[in-house]
């Protein structure tokens, strides 16, 4: 599975890197609604959630879902505004500016498609704002995902001008009481970032340039196609007349382990990747992730493993140990060599497989990351 643009034809200068402090704000929002997914960052969290005003709070509360367990569209205005040709605000402020200016039925689709829409699974769905079934559908899936979700939508789907400047509001205390601190910290290493890969890009083309961004994000041999490895699928174009040709690329400081790509039919296609990884190596891909939990899935295998574990061992010795023929446990070594597990030297002329200790502790991480991106 995997998330693929199309930018077939599309001229090098129409590819952009841009920190934007709204996209950040919605980051730091979603740290503080799941801080499990982001264990590096409970102190952060711990210090920023007891400072908070009991009203900002509670407001908060009413409208995690945007920034909860999926990253609302509503944080990327530039992939919206044409004029903005992908660019973000300099500030926050200039951000939300960008915000208003999308209309009613694009911000509320945007709003609503993280719990209770379907415009990114079906471009032919109608606005829930003029289109009976589609408002009939749009609540009913709001239902689903409790009455916190229902309030809300309701309250957008009676009164959109209403609900948008309470969440402007929203996002200026959010500026206020904590994240003014944080966009003065992160925003200079998010400067920082954009001007390298940039650089990059300039002097060594797109595929390097994606090759920075993330293991996980690549083009074809033809530069037609850019490909992000994700358990999701989905497919837009850097071509759209209505937005104009260009994709963006963003990156958070505060977002790992997340890499996410907005796909939105009629929005310019951007990739919201991190920066500043606690210090792993790069994660391993999500078909080499899937063929090392096959391999370690088999109990005579996994039996291998606490045996490989301790000590090198030849093949013959594990076929001994563990009562099997030497050809059977060949094919077993095999399978877990392939997904990368075993460190092979040679002793003369005996051949000597020990269990990669170090790629089997990076399983944990690698499974998080693999389906959290």
């Amino acid at each position: 599975m995997s998330v693929t643009i199309d930018i077939a034809g599309l001229p090098p200068e129409r590819v952009l890197f841009a920190a934007s402090p709204l996209a950040e704000l919605g980051h730091a929002l979603h740290v503080l609604a799941e801080p499990s997914h982001h264990p590096g960052l409970h102190g952060w969290v711990t210090a920023t959630a007891a400072g908070l005003k009991p009203d900002l709070a509670d407001r908060l509360c009413e409208a995690d879902f945007l920034w909860g367990s999926v990253f609302s569209d509503i944080f990327l205005p530039l992939a919206a505004v044409p004029s903005a040709e992908g660019r973000a605000g300099a500030t926050l402020a200039d951000d939300l500016d960008m915000l208003d200016r999308l209309d009613d039925e694009r911000f509320v689709e945007a709003a609503l498609d993280v719990s209770c829409s379907g415009y990114y699974a079906d471009a032919s769905v109608g606005s829930p704002l003029h289109d009976e079934r589609s408002r009939a559908l749009t609540l009913e899936r709001a239902a689903a995902r409790g009455p916190r979700n229902v309030v809300f939508a309701q309250r957008l789907l009676e009164d959109p001008p209403g609900v948008r400047a309470w969440v402007r509001r929203l996002m200026e205390d959010c500026e206020q009481a904590f994240f003014g601190d944080v966009w003065r910290r992160v925003g200079v290493q998010l400067a920082t970032d954009v001007r390298h890969k940039t650089e990059v890009l300039r002097r060594r083309g797109l595929r390097e340039a994606l090759a920075e961004v993330s293991p996980a994000v690549s083009v074809d041999d033809r530069g037609t196609r850019i490909t992000v490895d994700k358990l999701s699928s989905g497919r837009t174009t850097a071509l759209d007349p209505a937005v104009g040709p260009g994709i963006t690329l963003v990156p958070s400081s505060l977002g790992w382990p997340h890499l996410l790509v907005l796909s939105a039919p009629g929005w310019r296609p951007v990739i919201h990747y991190p920066v500043g990884t606690p210090g792993l190596p790069d994660p391993a891909s999500l078909d080499l992730l899937k063929l090392r939990m096959e391999a370690l899935a088999h109990p005579m295998r996994l039996r291998m493993c606490r045996w490989l574990a301790r000590s090198a061992c030849t093949t013959g010795e594990l076929a001994t140990e563990h009562g099997i023929s030497a050809p059977e446990a060949s094919r077993h070594l095999a399978v877990l060599k392939k997904a990368g597990l075993l460190t092979t030297r040679r002793r003369g002329r005996y051949v000597l497989h020990q269990l990669d200790l170090t790629v089997v502790a990076r399983l944990g991480s690698d499974f998080l990351e693999g389906v959290l991106r």
